[in-house]
């Protein structure tokens, strides 16, 4: 039997690799088997079984995943220019831990990760292993 661990952050789609306006924040939640992503104006981009997704995980952090057809490179902090999470997003978020345990995420981000990079690679890599646990075919 697969364990359905929740999770919940807020990413980033790195919609340009060149233009950090480009890299907008989302609010992704795994709960109960189905992965969400909302934009920062509330609107869904995807709803779907976790088994349904595929992706992985490059060198650098950035997690691709593939939902229905559609490739979405994620980060896990924007850049100086990129736009702020919304006030709803924030909100929603923590709304969704509200009444949950606090998520088991194993190590914490390396030394390197941490100083350079705000521990963006280590939150791509909590994503992955939620969608593993979940079902979803993701490598590493």
């Amino acid at each position: 039997m697969t364990h359905r661990a929740a999770h919940a952050s807020i990413v980033y789609w790195r919609r340009s690799i060149w233009n950090g306006r480009r890299c907008v924040p989302v609010l992704m939640t795994l709960d109960q088997g189905w992965l969400r992503a909302r934009d920062r104006s509330g609107a869904e981009l995807f709803a779907v079984p976790a088994g349904q997704v595929s992706g992985r995980l490059s060198r650098l952090g950035t997690l691709l995943l593939t939902v229905g057809g559609r490739r979405y490179a994620l980060v896990g902090r924007g850049s100086d220019i990129s736009p702020a999470p919304s006030p709803e997003q924030r909100h929603a978020f923590t709304d969704f831990w509200a009444d949950r345990p606090a998520p088991v995420t194993g190590d914490g981000p390396g030394v390197l990760d941490e100083v350079f990079n705000g521990a963006a690679a280590w939150h791509t890599r909590t994503w992955r292993d939620a969608l593993i646990a979940n079902g979803a075919p993701v490598r590493a």
